[in-house]
């Protein structure tokens, strides 16, 4: 009875943060509305005893994403009224878009069909849950049968990484930067000279 009433309030409660997310005026509101969305759909995660997924939405969406939104959307200084004034006059082929979408959509899941044996071939590979928590069960099927293509994904990801730092380095001339091994190799003579002043004559 409890869990059933934990899933209807962080249901209400994902529900309602999304539509205003959409429906606020002020984008940084969006995005803490966003942010409480993130939060109820890891509790309704929990709920449903998958505890790595909510902890990886709140660690990583919550955590990383969504505060650089936040960042960023303080940081620009955007004329927001400016970009409204002008959304009347593609509103009409935005509703195109989505009636078009709403009809992909229905017409995919008129067809849709599961395999009879599509329950057991995914519940195979897993321990039973008697045995091992989901985070184990999930480590065990990362690390053993899909570690090379859990590798590939780390590597793709940090050469996306390089190549982002890389084309947006961009060197300025007349910018001071700090060149360790020089001063690593520093010498007290280099750096340091003594003034013999005589009293009353200053610097």
């Amino acid at each position: 009875m409890l869990a059933a009433i934990a899933f209807y309030i962080f249901a209400a409660v994902t529900v309602a943060a999304a539509v205003m997310v959409v429906a606020a005026r002020n984008p940084v509101h969006s995005v803490l509305w966003l942010i409480l969305a993130f939060f109820s759909a890891a509790g309704l995660f929990m709920l449903l005893g998958a505890e790595f997924l909510a902890l990886i939405l709140i660690v990583v969406y919550v955590g990383a994403v969504a505060v650089l939104f936040l960042f960023v959307v303080m940081m620009l200084d955007i004329d927001f009224a400016e970009l409204k004034r002008g959304m009347l006059e593609y509103l009409p082929i935005g509703g195109l878009i989505g009636v078009i979408l709403l009809v992909e959509l229905g017409m995919i899941f008129s067809v849709w069909a599961f395999a009879p044996e599509a329950g057991t071939l995914a519940a195979a590979p897993a321990p039973a849950m008697a045995q091992v928590t989901n985070t184990e069960a999930l480590g065990h099927v990362i690390y053993t049968q899909y570690l090379y293509a859990f590798q590939a994904a780390g590597l793709v990801l940090l050469v996306a990484m390089i190549g982002a730092i890389v084309l947006t380095l961009r060197h300025r001339e007349g910018v001071k930067r700090q060149n360790i091994a020089a001063q690593v190799e520093r010498r007290r003579k280099d750096a340091v000279e003594l003034k013999n002043v005589k009293p009353g004559q200053g610097i």
